[in-house]
């Protein structure tokens, strides 16, 4: 065994932990989260294999079932499972039976959602709560439980777990927070003034009921677990101290057997979004220390995960005492090998999770840079060699570029890459800027990747069709990206893009109004930008509000950071024309809602339309291509090798040489397309 691997043995991380008579092979899970491929509310074959790859991986834990729904009245609002019905069960098994072999243990994650239920949702049943208070974030306004509706759900719980262990789960967790038992347990959500609301001891009575009732319907060795507060924050009402003392109630009637702890209250989306699963721009690992001081007060394993990014932080976590294991569960988006990689001493080569927030977009659990992921029973994870090396050329290093290279050395070809740019990384350059800087972890890990593939970069290199054909390349991948599109209508002439102003390319100054057709980054970066540099901004959208083309944890974070800035968006607004008066601009703008016009007068105008493609190579070289400068689409889907309708070099553009699209298409582009050439 190599120093390197003895190494890697010895990590706190890749230690065992025992609970009852299961041991997990080391400190590493996926904590339980909604990845959105249920299909009729069980775990079937594609849910399966996205957690198997896990498992393959080197995890100890899946914790699946993110919000997994224990009755009728908690409804499938998150693309949830249904543990409410047996014919779960043989799912379950399938289930266990495929983690099981890979040596990685399953449990899930049981709840009901209380009054962040939906009452138009599914079965059209009122939410229920223990108070008639509404949530901010899922708007529904419960029906108070009456002793019934207690007894019910309490019992539903119970034969939820016992599917849990018949389906061959090694345990299962409740979700306390937020839901129906830290709905009971908070006194901002039980405003009771009966057996189960006021003291502590009322208040945590039903969380005991509940897990009295799974305790008669499961065996003595099944484990069973809570996803527990340990501290509400800003906008909740239980103290750290509150917590702690709740905590060791259930631990004393010996309700639980590990705690899986979350900081925070997740009843609005800045909670949300900054607390239960802080993103970029957050610090790394914020709430371990909260969690540390948790489980030395409560004294049962405990597990967390929130933004505990990479290796480093998870293993300073466990080292510490703080955690006893470490929930990666977006980096295990990211990379589900990860944990096999720390095994053989590789850590450097695991993917970073850059915390985009793209795996909680209504595409999750798409992952911004790992196209694989959510996709196991397509492309998958595991590129294969070619039967044949061809000699290929990818114009362009850009995510989609970069990404390309990447592949088709994995496939074994000869690949060479050419960027007109003094640098790699296209446009992700300018987006990596401020509170997102995390993004230019999806250029480095894969420039480290092509350095190891023996793949050089040839940067300040503008390749025309005549020095591509020079090459005498056999494949050729255009990845030439696009430029901003600013043709709004008369006046485009006077107009800035937002990469101007991002790219430092055009000081900001005056009153700059800066318009956006996209709902995406780079208006708001523009904003930002000029801001900075002490500009006077005007922000006008075409759309109901900012941000509307991104996930709501960007979306939240944009809002704070222009509340804190004092700049509103005015909503509805279509550029039409920009004429000079002066030597200033004059702005008209027509309401969508009205088509009433305005004029601004301002200094600059700075305009967000997307891109155009860079494509004049692409023209050039289709009709001496084999194939016409074609990408079969149908064979792309279905991960075939494209056909030829003649001899010549096979070409194909992707990413925004094709059209303005996002970072994780243009991945997918060249990974679906490169892992067949």
């Amino acid at each position: 065994m190599s120093d390197q691997n003895r190494g890697a043995k010895r990590d706190p991380l890749l230690q065992p932990l025992t609970i009852k008579k299961l041991t997990l092979r080391n400190r590493i899970m996926s904590t339980a989260h909604a990845c959105g491929l249920q299909k009729d509310g069980f775990p079937q074959e594609a849910y399966q294999a996205y957690h198997e790859e896990k498992a393959k991986g080197g995890i100890a834990l899946s914790m699946f079932g993110g919000s997994s729904n224990v009755d009728i009245d908690s409804p499938n609002i998150f693309q949830q499972l249904n543990v409410g019905v047996d014919a779960i069960i043989p799912h379950l098994q399938r289930f266990s039976e495929r983690m099981h072999a890979h040596g990685a243990a399953l449990m899930c994650q049981i709840t009901h959602l209380g009054r962040r239920g939906d009452p138009y949702a599914q079965d059209w049943l009122p939410a229920i709560g223990p108070s008639p208070i509404r949530e901010t974030l899922h708007r529904a306004i419960p029906r108070e439980m009456d002793e019934h509706d207690i007894n019910r759900v309490v019992k539903a719980y119970g034969q939820a777990a016992r599917r849990c262990e018949e389906g061959g789960l090694d345990g299962i967790e409740t979700l306390a927070s937020g839901h129906i038992i830290g709905q009971f347990l908070s006194p901002k959500t039980n405003h009771r003034t009966d057996r189960f609301g006021g003291s502590l001891d009322n208040r945590i009575r039903f969380a005991l009921m509940v897990h009295d009732e799974i305790r008669r319907n499961v065996s003595d060795d099944f484990i069973v677990g809570m996803r527990f507060v340990v501290d509400e924050g800003i906008d909740g009402a239980l103290s750290a101290e509150e917590c702690i003392a709740a905590a060791q109630i259930l631990q004393r009637e010996g309700a639980v057997d590990f705690f899986n702890a979350l900081y925070g209250s997740m009843d609005t989306a800045r909670a949300l979004s900054e607390e239960t699963f802080p993103g970029m721009g957050s610090p790394a690992a914020p709430w371990v220390k909260a969690v540390g001081h948790f489980k030395r007060a409560v004294g049962l394993p405990v597990f967390h995960a929130a933004k505990l990014s990479d290796m480093a932080s998870a293993r300073f976590a466990v080292s510490e005492g703080h955690v006893d294991m470490a929930g990666l569960t977006r980096p295990q988006m990211t990379d589900p090998h990860m944990v096999a990689k720390l095994m053989r001493g590789e850590e450097e080569r695991i993917r970073p999770c850059v915390g985009a927030g793209h795996c909680q977009s209504a595409h999750r659990p798409r992952c911004l840079h790992n196209a694989a992921t959510g996709r196991e029973l397509t492309v998958g994870h595991d590129i294969a060699k070619a039967e044949k090396q061809r000699d290929a050329i990818v114009i362009g290093a850009g995510p989609a570029g970069l990404e390309a290279a990447r592949v088709l050395a994995e496939r074994g070809h000869k690949v060479r890459v050419f960027e007109a740019a003094p640098q790699p990384g296209g446009q992700l350059l300018l987006a990596a800027n401020g509170w997102r800087r995390d993004l230019v972890g999806i250029v480095d890990w894969r420039l480290a990747e092509l350095e190891i593939l023996g793949v050089q970069i040839e940067c300040n290199r503008y390749m025309d069709a005549a020095d591509i054909l020079e090459l005498d390349a056999d494949l050729v991948i255009l990845a030439t990206g696009g430029v901003p599109q600013t043709a709004f209508g008369p006046g485009e002439e006077f107009v800035l893009s937002a990469w101007d102003i991002v790219g430092r390319q055009v000081k900001p100054q005056g009153d700059v109004l800066v318009w956006d057709n996209t709902g995406r980054h780079p208006a708001l970066l523009a904003a930002q930008t000029a801001m900075n540099e002490g500009a006077r901004v005007q922000l006008a959208t075409i759309d109901t509000n900012i941000g509307q083309d991104l996930v709501y944890p960007e979306i939240i974070r944009w809002h704070k950071e222009f509340t804190k800035a004092g700049l509103r968006a005015d909503p509805h607004l279509r550029l039409t024309e920009v004429r000079k008066t002066g030597n200033r601009l004059e702005a008209v703008l027509i309401n969508e809602l009205t088509h009433e016009s305005e004029e601004r007068v301002v200094d600059q105008v700075v305009v967000e339309m997307g891109t155009i493609p860079i494509d004049d190579a692409f023209a050039e070289l289709r009709g001496r291509s084999g194939n016409d400068g074609v990408t079969d689409l149908h064979a792309l889907k279905n991960l075939a090798p494209q056909p030829m309708a003649r001899a010549g070099f096979e070409l194909h553009r992707i990413g925004d040489a094709q059209a303005s699209r996002n970072v994780h298409a243009a991945i997918y582009d060249a990974l679906r397309l490169c892992s067949v050439c």
